[in-house]
């Protein structure tokens, strides 16, 4: 048997001491990668690594490596996730994977002594690009070598500070960029909040991820003319803005029309000339488009691009549509899940398995090594927490067991 039990209090207790590093009002964390704040946390956990009798160690662009040496060596198995933040963001959103990764590991160490196989702990930096807007899963692609060396100063924040300067400024060499890659992680098992309803709605705590979802985005630009709204008949007019309304309406529908994992957002709209009493003349707008199966999501994506053009052509308008972003599903290894599904059953835990609509780090990591999700329910309402300490402490149990069979 694979049970292992991870203690709520201990993770409630690990998720406010790192809240503290960036607290910001009642319940949020304003904690952007490589300020003091972020710093201050990093530090506190390699300072519960190390009294844990981890091997703690950074790597040039800031990760943090807690380490748990194998009997047997060979390539290492790592869960964890990031601890920087949205602005503001939650205790919980990336936090949780680190915090429950390090109870798991913990707690297998004080049971079960050395591992057979090398299990690692990850903290990774920069997931969110919430303080560089373009350096998504920045610590992520360190490791698998994705990072250009020009990133290091066109990569820059509001203050116009490079990721270099950010970088050195508490301690990390850009110039030893190769030494961050690694060859040798097998596992990497990821615990996060799950951001959505599907767990709630259905009753359970937590999921067995299957994939990341795909994501397409469009810029789409409906081109009319600009008239005076009370001098231009409606049977006259070139108005961009109702053929925007029926892109938009059509493309939310046919993701809706499908079902189940498809999601469609328009998310972003700017009219031209936007006055109340001018017909729009020019409607941007952007396309969001996800699906874990990636001939569904191209079906998807066909079916959205034949919408934009029967919709302007119908009404005499004008359009340009530009592919903005196009990264492929993640889907993650079926034996892992298989795996997590059947450490699942043995801990007497119900884990439906679930599709992830939001990017995580494992989309890069999957480039050098197998990946699995656990997901932990999100409350959508309520004024308490959106995560409890029981579910939370259910999902790094889930994780624990699942490295336990993993490296021992």
């Amino acid at each position: 048997m694979s049970t292992v039990e991870v203690s709520a209090q201990a993770v409630d207790e690990c998720i406010n001491a790192l809240a503290r590093f960036g607290a910001y009002g009642d319940t949020g964390v304003w904690r952007t990668v490589y300020s003091p704040e972020w710093q201050a946390a990093q530090h506190e956990l390699a300072r519960w690594c190390r009294e844990a009798g981890m091997d703690v160690r950074w790597d040039a662009v800031g990760n943090l490596w807690a380490r748990l040496e194998g009997t047997e060596g060979g390539d290492s198995i790592v869960t964890g996730s990031h601890i920087d933040t949205q602005i503001p963001g939650g205790r919980f959103d990336g936090t949780l994977g680190v915090v429950g990764g390090f109870l798991a590991l913990r707690e297998l160490k004080r049971r079960f002594g050395p591992p057979r196989r090398t299990l690692e702990l990850l903290s990774i930096c920069e997931e969110e690009s919430s303080r560089f807007p373009k350096s998504s899963f920045w610590g992520s692609r360190a490791i698998t070598g994705d990072i250009a060396v020009e990133e290091f100063e066109s990569q820059r924040d509001g203050d116009g500070v490079s990721i270099g300067e950010a970088m050195r400024s508490v301690g990390c060499d850009p110039g030893a960029l190769a030494s961050a890659r690694r060859a040798d992680i097998d596992v990497f098992l990821e615990l996060h909040i799950e951001q959505g309803p599907v767990l709630e709605q259905a009753g359970v705590a937590v999921g067995v991820v299957t994939g990341v979802s795909g994501l397409h985005r469009y810029a789409v630009e409906v081109l009319g003319r600009s008239d005076h709204a009370g001098a231009r008949p409606m049977d006259s007019r070139l108005d961009a803005m109702i053929g925007a309304a029926a892109i938009v309406l059509r493309v939310c529908e046919t993701a809706s029309a499908m079902g189940r994992p498809a999601v469609t957002t328009v998310g972003k709209l700017v009219v031209e000339p936007n006055y109340p009493s001018a017909v729009a003349e020019k409607v941007s707008f952007t396309i969001d488009v996800r699906h874990p199966d990636a001939e569904v999501l191209a079906e998807l994506c066909r079916r959205h691009e034949v919408a934009v053009q029967e919709e302007t052509s119908r009404r005499g308008l004008g359009v340009h549509v530009t592919k903005l972003l196009e990264v492929p599903p993640a889907p993650c290894d079926p034996a892992l899940v298989e795996l997590l599904t059947d450490v699942a059953a043995e801990q007497s835990v119900t884990a439906p398995l679930v599709a992830s609509g939001a990017g995580h780090n494992l989309q890069e990591l999957g480039k050098v090594a197998r990946t699995g999700m656990v997901f932990v329910r999100t409350a959508e309402r309520g004024d308490g927490p959106p995560v409890t300490a029981p579910d939370a402490a259910e999902g790094a149990g889930l994780l624990a067991a699942a490295m336990r069979r993993l490296a021992y």
